[in-house]
């Protein structure tokens, strides 16, 4: 199912806390009935100690258009479910109903994912998707409703209609928690299973909130920023999963996919939108940590391990994670320079999960298994082996249709591996050899590029410009292979310094960094 690409992020709105943090003592105040937006304002006091709990998913799956729907509920005096709330020592946490108890507060700041609330929350972490629906949603918001500041302006000056009598005397109605910490995640589990339920990553995602690859997904896709699932950790290991997550977030999700490619500049990752690239970013700590386990290679999941109590294992995942994209991209010398374009996008211009969680098995396989010579011998027949992509970009997204989506991964990886050793000993790789790789022989029938529209669809003019771009792509003087110029490319001397190579104009081309530092050598 396709995630829409206008959800409006209102994460920062309300505070996280860890639950068992808030059990020491007994509470003995009493609860109350409602919550107004005088108490979601900067100077209410009860929206002051509301927290969501810190394994509570993102607050960022409505759209623009259910944002206003439930402020004109508000305002209309129509019926609004009422918020589920456990009650804490210190704080009040959101058991159910944090989209409601959010939108208010946004409404309330005019902050709907790109004001000083959520700046301060997420940082230059916000995606271009992010901030549009944020635009969005206050144009909506303006043209149907109008701002808080207005009807408290109104207010102030005493001009009263039915819709500002709403303002100051609705409340949402509360219902309670009642019990322990347990009881209140028990109780939170099981209302999230009804509803926007939570979906299988999204739980997962949930329950193992305190194992590595958990922690370390949420680090990356926000660059470090918005709730510190670390906190807990000592500050340096703190710091250190910070400082590793935005060095990854940059080296994967720099710079942002455009609707329309016109460029080949583009990010190894994809979209950085938060539901689909945690899915990727999970997968893909799970194949930089796999391990071999007797004559096996066990990928690790999410589930994987014991929870992190210090810190070291999640920063083990993270440099792990950071040691397999070095061999993607960056100038370290053992970077291949993969262009995204070639190894990653399918062919109409959309990044592709199998793809890229494919070729990072492929690559990571080798180097678990200490093959030294496999870079030397890629290298030797790159040109070869991209030419094979990209002749058999439309054969291979097929092929990866036709397979489950549990199985996609894993298909790509053969394929990719077949194709280098079937290059590397002189064989010419067929459209058979790729279907019969992946168990699809005589399944398959391509079909030609069909449209009876008149205009270009934004798929099409991507598909166009990569086209055309690619045909007059640079080059690797050594190898042949792509060039990624703006993220991995290395200043060679064409004769050697130790033989008395100029650093000049004319003995001077660029190359993969690999290339130059370990091929070339």
């Amino acid at each position: 199912m396709a995630i829409p690409k206008n959800l409006v992020n209102l994460d920062a709105m309300l505070s996280r806390a860890d639950f068992a943090q808030n059990q020491e003592n007994e509470n003995s105040y009493e609860t109350i009935t409602g919550i107004s937006i005088r108490d979601l304002s900067r100077d209410g006091m009860t929206g002051k100690i509301l927290r969501k709990p810190d394994f509570q998913r993102e607050t960022s799956h409505w759209t623009p258009e259910q944002v206003v729907s439930l402020l004109e509920c508000f305002l209309n005096g129509d019926l609004i479910p009422s918020v589920i709330l456990w009650k804490a020592p210190i704080f009040l946490f959101v058991i159910d109903g944090g989209h409601r108890l959010s939108v208010l507060k946004a409404w309330t700041e005019d902050d709907y994912g790109d004001g000083p609330l959520s700046v301060k929350y997420f940082g230059d972490a916000m995606s271009e998707n992010q901030l549009k629906a944020a635009a969005k949603t206050r144009k909506l918001v303006a043209e149907s409703i109008g701002t808080y500041q207005h009807f408290k302006n109104r207010i102030d000056n005493s001009d009263f209609n039915a819709q500002t009598q709403s303002i100051i005397t609705r409340t949402l109605q509360l219902q309670w928690v009642s019990g322990d910490a347990g009881k209140a995640e028990s109780s939170f589990f099981k209302i999230n299973s009804q509803g926007t339920a939570l979906d299988d990553m999204e739980e997962m995602l949930l329950r193992y909130r305190h194992r590595p690859i958990a922690i370390a997904a949420r680090a990356i896709i926000r660059a470090g920023k918005g709730n510190k699932y670390w906190s807990a950790f000592p500050a340096d290991k703190a710091a250190q999963i910070e400082e590793l997550a935005r060095v990854l977030h940059r080296t994967l999700f720099d710079p942002e996919v455009p609707s329309v490619i016109k460029t080949l500049e583009l990010p190894l990752g994809g979209a950085k939108g938060i539901r689909s690239a945690l899915q990727l970013m999970i997968d893909y700590l799970g194949i930089a940590a796999m391990k071999q386990v007797g004559r096996s290679i066990v990928i690790a999941s999410i589930e994987s391990g014991e929870n992190d109590e210090s810190g070291d294992s999640t920063i083990e995942v993270l440099k792990k994670a950071r040691k397999l994209s070095d061999r993607f991209t960056g100038n370290e010398h053992g970077s291949l320079g993969l262009h995204p374009a070639i190894y990653f996008y399918g062919p109409s211009g959309v990044h592709s999960a199998p793809l890229f969680l494919g070729t990072a098995k492929f690559l990571n396989l080798k180097i678990l298994n200490n093959d030294n010579n496999f870079f030397k011998q890629f290298t030797s027949v790159r040109e070869q082996i991209e030419k094979c992509l990209v002749q058999n970009k439309e054969l291979i997204s097929t092929i990866l249709q036709k397979v489950s989506s549990r199985r996609r991964t894993n298909t790509y990886a053969l394929i990719i591996s077949n194709i280098f050793i079937n290059i590397k000993s002189g064989k010419i790789v067929s459209e058979e050899d790729l279907v019969d790789w992946a168990g699809l022989l005589g399944k398959i029938v391509i079909g030609g590029d069909k449209t009876t529209s008149t205009t270009f669809s934004e798929t099409t003019k991507s598909k166009i410009f990569i086209n055309m771009a690619l045909g007059s792509a640079q080059k690797c003087s050594i190898c042949g292979g792509y060039l990624d110029q703006t993220k991995s490319a290395s200043y060679d001397h064409i004769i050697p310094r130790r033989e008395g190579g100029l650093g000049s104009v004319s003995n001077g081309q660029i190359v993969h960094p690999y290339c130059n530092q370990g091929y070339k050598s």
